[in-house]
């Protein structure tokens, strides 16, 4: 017992090593440089103690960058994995051609995030976008919308693009789970007269409950900490109206190089990540405990 233990740290020590130096010390390097006062102009770091951080809190600028990140991950999340939840709903039906279709929802996903970025950057453009084009022929708006320039619809626009990018990863998740729901219980539901819609309700999502939770939490981390589609974009603008943490602490470290406060929102977003993936750990363990039960 004692020797098969060994032999599993000993698999485990390459990549525990790999970690530590590609994810845990630049980490603990974030939280050291937060508490020091650094610059491009006086690269020499200076300590400052909890300066940094009350002058971020004190700034106005961090409470919108809150805002948007929890506007932005709740907003890409929820459209997200009800996109995908429907689209693997009639994937998961005898189509024709349905490895074509999957193939063909599935391009958004294979295509890389700043690519998708520069395609829809060109089709919410005011003049010759698509979007615009649509909207005017069938005479949802009078005007071209500036959808990138108005920080009134700047961030639904950036979600929309996003929930583009990321809805197949949820429908590929959804769709192996529907695959393995026991068909016997939705034949037996369908001879006692439910119909599609209670057959869903009580077989279905009861059946793929721990799957769907587990998806919400998983794809609230990865959007959470996404950069690309907002950078390309807008980068954070107009006015701060799409900034969240990730493009905050781009703009500040390498656009205006105050890398000390830039390290401080690194520090915010490491706390909001670790209380994320420890719902994700509690989330996954409770599941595991359920089938271990049954």
């Amino acid at each position: 017992m004692r020797q098969d233990r060994r032999l599993h740290w000993l698999l485990l020590a390459p990549a525990l090593l790999l970690m530590a130096v590609m994810l845990y010390y630049p980490m603990l390097g974030t939280v050291y440089e937060s508490f020091h006062e650094t610059s491009f102009l006086n690269p020499d770091p200076k300590f400052a103690g909890l300066a940094l951080y009350r002058r971020v809190l004190a700034d106005g600028t961090f409470i919108e960058v809150l805002v948007n990140s929890i506007v932005w991950t709740l907003g890409v999340v929820l459209l997200q994995n009800i996109l995908g939840f429907l689209t693997a709903l009639l994937l998961n039906q005898n189509l024709p051609m349905q490895g074509t279709l999957r193939a063909i929802v599935l391009l958004p996903f294979i295509l890389p995030g700043v690519v998708a970025a520069i395609l829809w950057r060109f089709m919410y453009d005011p003049q010759l976008g698509l979007v615009n084009s649509l909207l005017l022929q069938i005479g949802l708006i009078e005007n071209s919308v500036a959808w990138l320039a108005d920080s009134r619809i700047a961030m639904a626009s950036v979600i929309i693009a996003a929930v583009w990018k990321g809805f197949p990863f949820s429908m590929l998740i959804y769709l192996a789970a529907l695959q393995n729901v026991d068909r016997s219980q939705i034949e037996a539901a369908t001879l006692d007269g439910a119909g599609p819609v209670r057959r869903l309700v009580d077989v279905t999502l009861p059946a793929i409950r721990d799957v769907v939770v587990v998806n919400i939490v998983l794809t609230m981390i990865l959007t959470f900490n996404y950069f690309d589609i907002i950078w390309v974009l807008t980068k954070g603008g107009p006015q701060s109206a799409t900034h969240i943490f990730p493009t905050k602490i781009y703009e500040t470290g390498f656009g205006q190089f105050r890398f000390g406060e830039a390290a401080t929102y690194g520090v915010f977003s490491i706390l909001v990540l670790a209380v994320l993936v420890a719902l994700y750990a509690i989330v996954q363990g409770g599941a595991n405990r359920r089938r271990a039960a049954a």
